[in-house]
């Protein structure tokens, strides 16, 4: 068996440990679901409070973690995801407090009729228990995450990397404190002690405890968690996010859109890596994009088409259309109308994001009715793809699933529903 190497109780197992965290997790899931939503709204704001009291300790964890990934080798890339600046830590802390202002999930009436027996039966939201989240390296999906858990009435049992396992357990410090002084259990959120791969493995087969998982990281993970897991998964797998330029794109829509897409924020899941242009409005839409994605440092590669026009264009292999760069890299691909470019995305893409730039709006109702993806945006960038921008607060993630939820995972989406029936004295004939 393996140890714990930093567990609370010394020389304890792995399975050991996952089997306390999961009676600790349960045991506070049921207080949390009895709480009203105003003491649920409290802890909430008072972890942003005490998220931003923590902005030094946190910094220099982080610190840590980043010279930790540096001295493996990462790259900028991964780097970006990883680094907390000030100002990233207050949005994370804002983001809790948004997640504060939502109505409350718990408690709705979805449905409800009467039987001609004069049964009452009510469809009504509730949480769906315990949550395990495993991710890589963005420090803020621990609060991201456990805030819209706990908006939802769901404790939370986090699984950090190791590459921010130190800035994690600064947040999970922060939020464990909010939780108490509102009155409710610190085990409502909690991490698990050890960086060790073995805490990946115990989670995943813990479902006497656990009711959820959530994975959030590259595709090995994710991967690993899809085929190991004895629990139900959601998740996604890769963001290969399309922009389509129809023929009907005007010109600044189309150049503002497709930069924005890639290279707001390279890293995300929702940036975009193909680009794909209508033969016939190639040479209208495309020298001018091309022109500002080189200037701002994006590797462009290409089909045979798009490199007669511009010699900065790098020949574009097979693998290149299916491929989540998380980098200033866009493939560009020139297509005869829509129905070429709906046959790309359904052969290359992930289901995740995916847009069209249009005037025509006969166009734009063809694309969205014709890509089947989890978000399908229409004269907007893909990186859009967020929980927050979806007024959501935050997210605990892009499902590119079909049950359950799908697109952006918010406080509603960690809800599960339950029957209540209410009769007079009936009894079945």
């Amino acid at each position: 068996m393996t140890l714990v190497p930093d567990a609370g109780t010394a020389g304890e197992t792995v399975d050991a440990m996952m089997d306390r965290l999961g009676r600790q997790a349960r045991r506070a899931q049921r207080r949390l679901a009895q709480a009203p939503a105003a003491v649920r709204t409290d802890a909430l704001r008072r972890a942003a409070a005490h998220l931003k009291a923590a902005t030094d300790r946190l910094m220099a964890a982080n610190r840590e973690d980043v010279a930790q990934a540096r001295g493996g080798g990462a790259t900028d890339a991964f780097v970006d995801r990883l680094v907390l600046t000030p100002e990233r830590i207050a949005a994370v802390a804002d983001g809790l407090s948004a997640i504060a202002d939502l109505p409350d999930p718990l408690g709705r009436e979805l449905a409800r009729w009467d039987r001609p027996n004069g049964l009452d039966i009510a469809r009504v939201s509730v949480p769906i228990g315990v949550i395990g989240i495993i991710f890589e390296s963005r420090p803020n999906v621990t609060a991201d995450a456990a805030g819209l858990c706990l908006r939802a009435g769901n404790a939370t049992i986090l699984r950090p990397g190791s590459e921010s396992f130190r800035s994690a357990g600064v947040i999970v410090e922060a939020l464990q404190a909010a939780l108490v002084d509102a009155g409710l259990d610190a085990e409502t959120v909690q991490r698990i002690p050890t960086a060790d791969r073995a805490g990946v493995g115990a989670l995943l087969k813990a479902r006497e405890h656990v009711d959820l998982i959530v994975p959030r990281g590259g595709k090995s993970l994710i991967a690993r968690v899809a085929a190991e897991s004895q629990i139900p998964v959601l998740k996604h797998l890769d963001g290969i996010c399309h922009v389509y330029l129809h023929e009907s794109a005007d010109p600044a829509a189309a150049l503002a859109i497709a930069v924005n897409a890639k290279m707001r924020r390279t890293s995300i899941c929702g940036a975009a890596e193909t680009l794909l242009v209508d033969r016939t409005a190639a040479a209208r839409l495309l020298p001018l994009v091309i022109d500002e994605l080189a200037a701002l440092g994006c590797e462009l590669r290409g089909d045979d088409a798009t490199r007669a026009l511009d010699p900065r264009v790098l020949p574009a292999d097979e693998a290149d259309w299916s491929t989540e760069y998380l980098d200033a890299i866009l493939s560009i691909r020139q297509v005869d109308g829509i129905d070429a470019a709906l046959a790309h995305i359904d052969r290359y893409g992930s289901r995740h994001t995916d847009s069209i730039v249009a005037a025509d709006t006969v166009a734009v109702d063809a694309f969205v009715a014709g890509v089947d993806s989890a978000i399908v945006l229409a004269n907007a960038s893909t990186q859009f793809a967020d929980g927050g921008e979806f007024g959501m607060g935050a997210e605990i993630g892009i499902s590119t699933d079909r049950l359950h939820a799908r697109g952006p995972v918010g406080a509603e989406q960690l809800t599960i529903y339950k029957y209540v029936v209410r009769g007079t004295g009936q009894v079945r004939p």
